[in-house]
């Protein structure tokens, strides 16, 4: 536990005091059985991408305990080390009621929303973070759109599929208009929103949709940040003026 939390403190450190969020664990069950021993517990399916994952496993008796050592190390991290900038973020969260029970599981293991300054963001990649958008905005702090599921599960479009790859884009209409939606109603009850996928990053100009819908921040790879902040700036200079 102490380990994981000074490894992710080296991390918070680096932009100390801005907001650091850490991305509770989102292992699927197939990455889990490739890890050292890890088949044997382990259940087989046949879709891990929508299977067993994320917000699922975190109240589960196959996984519970295992999230309860994740929490206490953001608490270790927050409360002992010092770094109250770090965000705890839920990915994969399906429902309102399943968010409501992985808090409560937070709160037992001493990470309480609002306690100390602590906040809790939730992933928004799937399509019922964004009809119940307002729902969620209740019970976290902030979204981070997870561009890649959010565009597989929206298109109906298994993202490690080499024979559908050519279906899989971010900038299908369908899956835009969900970007779009969850930031004007996320805003709207006052929530941040960022991105966090891989569209920004292999089509820089895509920054340019996400500045025009109203994005507060975008995670990119270092090999594309250059590309990205120039198409930001200009975008945003563009609205500024505009």
């Amino acid at each position: 536990m102490k380990t994981l939390a000074r490894g992710l403190g080296q991390i918070a450190a680096t932009v100390w005091p801005e907001p650091a969020i850490v991305r509770m664990s989102d292992f699927k069950t197939n990455e889990y059985s490739a890890l050292l021993g890890g088949a044997g517990f382990e259940p087989e399916e046949e879709n891990p991408m929508i299977g067993f994952r994320g917000a699922a496993r975190y109240t589960s008796a196959e996984y519970k305990a295992g999230f309860q050592l994740e929490c206490a190390a953001i608490r270790y991290l927050r409360d002992t080390m010092g770094f109250a900038n770090v965000i705890a973020m839920i990915p994969f969260c399906r429902t309102p009621e399943e968010a409501d029970g992985v808090l409560e599981v937070m709160a037992a293991a001493g990470l309480r929303r609002g306690e100390n300054g602590f906040q809790v963001y939730v992933m928004c990649e799937v399509p019922s973070n964004v009809i119940l958008a307002e729902a969620f905005a209740e019970r976290f702090d902030g979204f981070s759109i997870g561009s890649n599921d959010l565009t597989q599960l929206t298109l109906g479009v298994d993202r490690d599929s080499g024979a559908l790859a050519h279906l899989f884009r971010e900038r299908d209409p369908a899956v835009l208009w969900m970007i779009r939606h969850v930031i004007e109603r996320a805003h709207a009850a006052g929530r941040k929103v960022g991105l966090c996928g891989q569209a920004p990053s292999n089509d820089p100009a895509f920054a340019q949709i996400l500045v025009d819908a109203g994005i507060d921040t975008i995670s990119v790879t270092p090999d594309s940040f250059f590309a990205v902040k120039t198409i930001v700036a200009e975008a945003e200079r563009n609205s500024s003026t505009g």
